[in-house]
């Protein structure tokens, strides 16, 4: 029976070594609560670090047994290993850099060699546990590479990862030295998660820009394979923080809390140790509403949890004393004889701690620099069950996405902190309320659950979706079959677009001009008298007549509005208006203007704007600029516009290539029909030919072509085997 194998840094348990023996005790993390429901059942496993290091064989094989009965599989590493792969190179290099604080990173190479030899110790283990049918789901940024690891060892297995922080923009990811082995690492994986769509713009941009991958929207293109990029905000547990309100402990902590704040308005902070959590910048906006706002002195309290984190790296030293700084300067500054305005905690608390505290929170300040997701937001207002509290929620953390009621701001300006802070603790009952009930709809609505299950739905169809595609690859055995027919017809019609079919493309367009070896194959089609050989192109007449006129090749040019037969003259389509053209023109010219390295081509009855030589995204993004404003003119004027690769091109609604073939087929009664071309404009032709028509579409699969082939060698392969086969 098939399994899912979660794969992630760290186990969901709690491993504690005392008196020579091990206590387990399952993690209450987001994470491992959602993924419960999976590695729980059935013959599914979790894989990862146990978290502590074990060097002694006995010991591991004493935790190896207590593990499995857990459904967890651990993956021991040792002290170096912790310090260079995950202190060095997942901390210090990713971490950093991923919440654009590149300044902190540090570029060290053996770092990098060990966070590959650590990457390749858990593809190790999955693929010892891999069995056919299974599915991988790998977790975060510790674990970039194993998708791809995983992928060379087993070519059809299907693998997940989502990525639980920020990913940066292409031109900060670009930093790390082994970028392209990063993202071919996760290119591996069949679909990419992201918590936001910002997040997914940005790797789609990095590997687009950074490896040889076409994307088309979230669609990328590797190999042969289609890989899906796309938005999964996660949720947590909101009935579990829902419920907790009501737990005895809870409530007994509630109470106490009260006491202990006599009425003031409490503003909760709860953050791990890290400078990606902006807890500096709160505590000058907190000091700012004081100076500003002293009617609240005595009247509120900033209740301030710092949970430990690597305080023994430099970096997080200095920030756990500027904290500690800066709590004692504000509460010596404002303090009054009873009174303190911060309440300060370095250290972690129980979960039934925190639910009092969500619970007795007027304002809840999240103001993180970058932030991934934030789930303390969430289980803030999971927590809320009478509608009461504000969030203050920072526009940097992923959950604003969802998460719009809150009162978003930017945590580097203080002075808009403040605000939020004078207006969250001024907020009318009613509004109160009413912002509350709408982000709790969306909490329990999108909870990890749901999060866990669209997830799995979304990669079982994109498997579907390669499984669709794949099979039109023009594997050996088809091309023995396209060559048995080829070899018994007695008439054949044979219909090749040019530029990325029969040839490359060129920066210059003019540049793609036929070589030697093209002309002669060409040349051995039209000497069997069985053969009617056509190159229907949307470049321009006068081009095909100067490449190709004195050719014994039925010529089709600009998609169908010129055609020449064998050594006849060229002839138009009639009644085509070119009336359009200035107003079109004028249009192309203002994006020319603006876009550098872009230019227009004249056609008789065509358009056409070229951005293959645009900077990367520039081009894309101009050409959807383009595209919207063109839509006024096909209206109007009963145009048709062509979205081809890297150009735009708008002509007579009534000239396709599509209709072109469709005169063809009454020339003759053919019985072999190949097609072959690599645009969305031969789509039409495709679309247009009888059923036992063999169509191939050139360097992708998603198309109405029964087939398809990666490049244009393949394609002269396939047409010198058609000849020898003859």
């Amino acid at each position: 029976m098939s399994k899912t194998i979660i794969v992630s840094n760290r186990l969901p348990v709690k491993i504690t070594e005392e008196n020579n023996s091990f206590s387990f005790r399952p993690s209450e993390g987001g994470l491992a609560t959602g993924l419960g429901s999976i590695y729980k059942d059935g013959d599914n496993i979790w894989l990862g670090w146990p978290g502590l290091e074990v060097d002694n064989e006995e010991r591991q094989q004493e935790i190896c047994k207590h593990l499995e009965k857990l459904n967890l599989i651990p993956v021991f590493l040792s002290e170096d290993e912790i310090k260079r792969y995950y202190e060095g190179f997942s901390n210090e290099l990713l971490w950093p850099i991923f919440h654009y604080l590149s300044t902190y990173a540090n570029f060290d190479y053996q770092n990098w060699l060990s966070y590959v030899q650590v990457n390749q110790k858990f593809a190790d283990v999955i693929l010892a546990h891999l069995e056919p049918g299974d599915t991988v789901w790998v977790h975060d940024y510790q674990l970039l590479l194993v998708p791809g690891l995983v992928r060379l060892k087993q070519p059809d297995v299907s693998i997940a990862f989502f990525n639980h922080i920020p990913f940066p923009s292409q031109e900060l990811f670009r930093l790390i030295p082994w970028r392209k082995e990063l993202l071919m690492g996760m290119l591996g994986a069949d679909l990419l998660g992201f918590h936001t769509f910002d997040d997914v713009r940005h790797f789609i941009s990095a590997a687009t820009h950074l490896l040889p991958v076409h994307a088309d929207a979230n669609r990328l293109r590797v190999e042969n394979r289609i890989v899906l990029a796309e938005p999964f905000p996660m949720g947590m547990d909101s009935d579990k923080f829902s419920q907790l309100g009501s737990d005895p402990t809870v409530v007994d902590h509630i109470q106490s809390f009260k006491q202990s704040f006599e009425h003031k308005k409490v503003i909760l902070s709860i953050d791990r140790l890290d400078y990606s959590k902006g807890i500096i910048q709160r505590l000058n906006a907190f000091e700012l509403l004081l100076e500003k706002n002293p009617e609240y002195i005595e009247k509120i309290i900033l209740y301030m949890i710092v949970v430990p984190s690597r305080d023994t790296v430099p970096q997080y030293k200095r920030l756990k004393d500027e904290i500690d700084r800066l709590v004692g300067h504000i509460n010596a500054r404002f303090r009054t004889f009873e009174w303190h305005p911060i309440a300060y905690f370095y250290h972690g608390y129980p979960i039934e701690i925190i639910s009092a505290l969500y619970n007795v929170a007027d304002v809840c300040l999240v103001t993180p620099m970058r932030d991934g997701m934030n789930l303390v937001s969430k289980e803030y207002v999971a927590s809320r069950n009478d509608n009461t509290g504000v969030l203050i929620l920072s526009e940097m953390a992923g959950a604003s996405k969802e998460l719009n009621d809150a009162i978003l701001v930017n945590p580097n300006n203080i002075s808009e902190v403040r605000k939020a802070l004078v207006y969250a603790l001024n907020m009318p009952k009613a509004e109160m309320e009413e912002r509350m009930k709408a982000m709790r709809d969306v909490v329990f609505k999108f909870n990890i659950k749901h999060w866990v299950k669209i997830f799995i739905n979304r990669l079982r169809d994109v498997k579907r979706m390669q499984q669709n595609s794949m099979a039109n690859l023009v594997k050996s055995s088809i091309q023995q079959a396209i060559r048995e027919k080829y070899a018994a017809a007695g008439n054949r019609l044979l219909l090749f677009d040019y530029d990325g079919t029969l040839v490359g493309f060129k920066k210059e367009i003019d540049e793609a001009s036929p070589d030697p070896g093209l002309y002669n194959l060409l040349d051995q089609f039209v000497a069997d008298e069985k053969n009617t050989l056509v190159i229907i192109s949307g470049r321009k007449h006068t081009t095909l007549e100067k490449w190709f006129g004195n050719k014994n090749y039925d010529l089709i040019a600009e998609h169908g509005a010129w055609r020449k037969l064998p050594h006849g003259s060229w002839e138009q389509l009639p009644g085509l208006s070119t009336n359009w053209k200035n107003e079109v023109c004028k249009l192309m010219e203002d994006y020319t203007d603006k876009t550098p390295g872009s230019s227009i081509e004249e056609k008789s009855y065509s358009l056409a704007w070229h951005y293959r030589k645009v900077q990367k995204g520039l081009g894309d993004l101009r050409a959807n600029e383009l595209m919207d404003n063109l839509q006024y003119h096909l209206n109007t004027h009963g145009l048709k516009m062509l979205d081809g690769d890297k150009v735009v091109e708008v002509k007579n609604a009534d000239v396709n290539k599509g209709r072109a073939t469709l005169n063809l087929l009454h020339d003759k009664d053919y019985d072999f029909i190949l097609s072959i071309g690599d645009d969305r404009t031969d789509e039409d032709t495709f679309k247009a030919l009888p059923e036992f028509a063999i169509t191939i579409k050139v360097g992708s699969n998603l198309s109405a072509a029964k087939y398809y082939l990666e490049n244009q060698q393949e394609v002269r392969d396939l047409l010198h085997s058609l000849i020898a086969s003859a």
